[in-house]
């Protein structure tokens, strides 16, 4: 456990003296203070982890020195040292938000203890927070990488609804896009941040399990169930539901999904008592809910529950403004866990990724980049270091050159169409002549009378 520091207030000389020897044995840094005064400078000058605060003091009494620290906000832990007669001033600073209090004259022993049980919930309290900071951290808005027009949309909306602690979201979009991304934020920037966000993947869990997981069960409700377990829904009370693959749900669970969003209660397998949740709901799919609805694989009254406010977020292809950015993104990321020093991309990386038109998303992005700067070792990432169904990637449009007829615009001759596929050909094979030669299915020396044809 970490070291921690302990201010000890007490008017009496002898009574601060042993009280510091004796804690200063158990390790940890101790400040003393003879009046409420100089407690108070010691407190938002050093701030201490633990208070030791007797309750009558010359001037400023204990019970001030208490309401002045809790006011400010600090997370001190104060004990109060009191004698007998005045323990209803004990109570008084119980509810001042004291963490406790001990009566005069006191063993050491017991005071150790007590201190000791004080700086555990401590410790726990600041691992709980360093968490929260660093979830929030990593999910905050503006890590999050949006240069296009269409992602700032995105992420405006979804900054816009964070702070509405009730209010249902469903996130729409491709598979790789980031949803479970943009629900933790919402989360983690909203009212309920410091409360749990339970997720749950409907396409992974067996629909045989996924009612005894989302409500619970009470002991004897099946064969298996020998005791009572806690649902996810439960769990997840005051806090926040992401619903990921909500698509993927049952007709029958979709029902009983309505009856919560709409009562805020429902019963545990087994029991009969209703059990009432205060919990944000945050879905997402890959799939067309509408068209699911219209052939009845999705329940509409559910569907209408969840769309009230629908985010969108587009594929990567249709936000090409996003690509190298979000490589870079990675690449920093990537740099820590991989050990690697890479600091840019070449143009010619660059315009092969912008090109290609990423099926995969930001997820298939993110991998490439790992799979790079695994193989390679450089400070750049460079064109050879693109796998080759991205590099030699080309969007053929079959429509593309009867719209320039259409337009009355120059089409393209077969002569040039012939000199364009070979150009991409030879590409492909890093300028190999005679391997080009294979692909083409024709001689070798053809295809070098052709590309001299071209010089004159």
């Amino acid at each position: 456990m970490t070291s921690f520091s302990i201010l000890i207030v007490d008017d009496e000389i002898l009574t601060l003296n042993n009280l510091r020897k004796a804690l200063e044995k158990e390790g940890y840094e101790i400040y003393i203070a003879d009046s409420g005064e100089r407690a108070l400078e010691i407190i938002h000058k050093l701030k201490p982890d633990l208070v030791l605060l007797d309750l009558m003091l010359p001037g400023i009494s204990g019970l001030e020195v208490l309401k002045n620290t809790k006011e400010r906000g600090n997370e001190i832990i104060v004990i109060m040292m009191t004698a007998y007669e005045i323990l209803e001033k004990a109570v008084e600073a119980m509810k001042l938000g004291a963490y406790d209090y001990i009566l005069k004259p006191f063993k050491i022993s017991d005071l150790k203890n007590t201190i000791r049980r004080a700086l555990e919930t401590l410790y726990l309290r600041i691992r709980i927070q360093e968490h929260l900071k660093s979830e929030k951290g990593h999910y905050y808005f503006g890590n999050l990488v949006a240069k296009s027009n269409k992602m700032t949309e995105v992420l405006e909306i979804a900054k816009k609804i964070s702070l509405s602690p009730k209010t249902t979201v469903l996130l729409q979009g491709e598979s790789g896009t980031g949803k479970e991304l943009l629900a933790k934020a919402i989360h983690y920037h909203s009212p309920r941040s410091d409360k749990t966000i339970v997720e749950i993947n409907c396409a992974a869990i067996p629909e045989n399990l996924m009612e005894s997981e989302l409500f619970g069960y009470e002991a004897g409700a099946f064969t298996d169930a020998k005791k009572r377990k806690l649902g996810l829904l439960e769990k997840a009370d005051e806090g926040t539901v992401f619903f990921d693959e909500i698509g993927d749900m049952s007709l029958n669970l979709q029902a009983k999904l309505l009856r919560v969003l709409e009562e805020e209660t429902f019963n545990r397998l087994g029991g009969s008592k209703n059990i009432k949740v205060n919990i944000r709901v945050i879905a997402a799919t890959n799939k067309d809910l509408e068209r699911a609805v219209k052939k009845e694989e999705f329940r509409s009254d559910l569907f209408y529950r969840l769309n009230v406010v629908p985010i969108k977020i587009p594929p990567l292809r249709e936000r090409k403004e996003d690509i190298l950015p979000l490589a870079l993104h990675f690449i920093e990321d990537l740099n820590q866990e991989l050990k690697r020093s890479y600091k840019k991309i070449s143009s010619e990386a660059a315009a092969s990724m912008i090109n290609y038109p990423w099926p995969g998303n930001a997820r298939e992005l993110k991998n490439i980049m790992e799979r790079i700067m695994s193989l390679h070792v450089s400070d750049e990432i460079k064109l050879n270091h693109i796998p080759l169904e991205i590099r030699n990637y080309k969007k053929y449009s079959k429509t593309g050159m009867i719209e320039q007829i259409n337009k009355k615009e120059n089409p393209i001759t077969l002569e040039k169409l012939e000199k364009q596929y070979i150009h991409e050909v030879l590409e492909y094979t890093d300028n190999n002549k005679t391997k080009a030669a294979e692909i083409l299915g024709i001689h070798p020396t053809s295809l070098f009378r052709k590309i001299k044809s071209w010089e004159k």
